[in-house]
């Protein structure tokens, strides 16, 4: 039986990998509470391993953090991750050519742009883009956990704990030495 998490997924119509240990199902939660500046989110990963289901929960953010949303590094606005599942569209690369994180390379991803240069996070369908963003999976600090986002995000899915990062780099790599695959998939929900 598929675990409460996997099972909302694939009631969103997501995919959802069950067929072996260490394939891993990447998932962000966005609390419903979106303030801007805080990891109140949660990043997700479950796995079977030795045939039994595993999942790992990380606070994150999937919100830009404040810095970003009142400096927007584009004329269109600051990025905002849509909520839906990006299908192999990461791999291991070097975030910003300085270390190893889940890249946004293999595929693209939609985002909402948020211009209007304040601290609330609009998400307007009318603003969403789809294209290659490099909307990353990385972490915050490398000495410690972070309190605020500020400029750790411009749009990317940022894990707080470096320790709580190096857990997931680690499984993203025994998925990789232990099924072949080399892409991920991340799928972003809602808090329900």
């Amino acid at each position: 039986m598929l675990p409460p998490l996997l099972q909302q997924v694939a009631g969103y119509g997501y995919a959802v990998f069950t067929n072996g240990d260490y394939d891993l199902n990447l998932i962000g939660i966005r609390s419903k509470t979106r303030k801007a500046n805080e990891f109140d989110d949660l990043m997700t990963c479950t796995y079977k391993e030795g045939g039994r289901w595993v999942t790992r929960y990380w606070p994150c953010t999937t919100d830009p953090g404040a810095y970003w949303l009142e400096n927007p590094s584009r004329v269109s606005g600051t990025a905002i991750l849509v909520p839906g599942q990006y299908r192999g569209a990461y791999r291991l690369d070097k975030h910003q050519g300085r270390y190893e994180a889940l890249c946004q390379r293999e595929g693209k991803v939609k985002v909402f742009r948020d211009s209007n240069k304040d601290k609330i996070l609009d998400m307007d369908p009318d603003t969403v883009e789809e294209g290659f963003f490099g909307i990353n999976i990385h972490r915050a600090s490398s000495r410690r956990e972070s309190p605020e986002v500020e400029k750790w995000s411009a749009g990317c899915q940022v894990i707080a704990d470096p320790s709580d990062y190096a857990e997931l780099i680690l499984l993203a790599h025994t998925q990789i030495d232990k099924r072949g695959f080399k892409t991920f998939t991340y799928t972003l929900i809602e808090e329900d």
